[in-house]
């Protein structure tokens, strides 16, 4: 066995003691490592953001500055909040912000209408107007001056978030209640 086939062997380069694991970096080369291989039982917690560590924070602020485009390279954003490049290739596919992934989804929105011509029309359209996309739509008969409406809409388009869309819902006229009743 030579001394570059051994578990544990180092080396110097440039002045920089490095310990490569032979077996490790055969595994990764064949993408059989453990990193790489999915996992089924993947857990996911909701976590309040003042109790997330101070390196999961600066990479979603990270991310941010480069999806709105406020810089160009992930080394101007992390240099910018104040992160080291290799904590945020280490977290950038760990943490998402909830506003973004309920923008990925498609919701389910009940809403009571007066039973008024145009009413439904009018929702509609300021919903195509946030560029979401309704995907279906049931109303029943109006009793006594009341419609429901239940509506399923694709909100992966929208810049506004689903609690955005439900406030312009509710503040539309003619619409008398707003729910949310169904996201995913």
């Amino acid at each position: 066995m030579s001394i570059a086939e051994s578990p544990g062997f180092r080396y110097n380069v440039h002045y920089a003691e490095t310990f490569v694991f032979v077996e490790r970096t055969e595994a990764v080369l064949e993408k059989k490592s453990p990193e790489l291989i999915p996992n089924e039982h993947e857990n996911y917690y909701l976590v309040r953001e003042d109790i997330l560590p101070e390196a999961l924070l600066k990479t979603v602020q990270a991310k941010e500055l480069l999806a709105r485009g406020e810089v160009k390279t992930i080394f101007d954003a992390v240099e910018q909040v104040g992160l080291s490049r290799s904590a945020f290739y280490k977290y950038k596919e760990g943490i998402f912000s909830l506003s973004k992934l309920d923008r990925e989804r498609i919701v389910t929105i009940s809403m009571d209408l007066q039973h008024r011509s145009g009413i439904l029309s009018r929702v509609l359209a300021m919903i195509a107007g946030l560029e979401g996309n309704v995907l279906t739509i049931h109303q029943t008969i109006p009793l006594q001056g009341v419609a429901n409406v239940v509506i399923s809409v694709e909100t992966s388009r929208m810049d506004d978030s689903v609690a955005a869309l439900l406030e312009r819902l509710r503040e539309q006229d003619g619409v008398s209640r707003a729910a949310l009743v169904a996201q995913g």
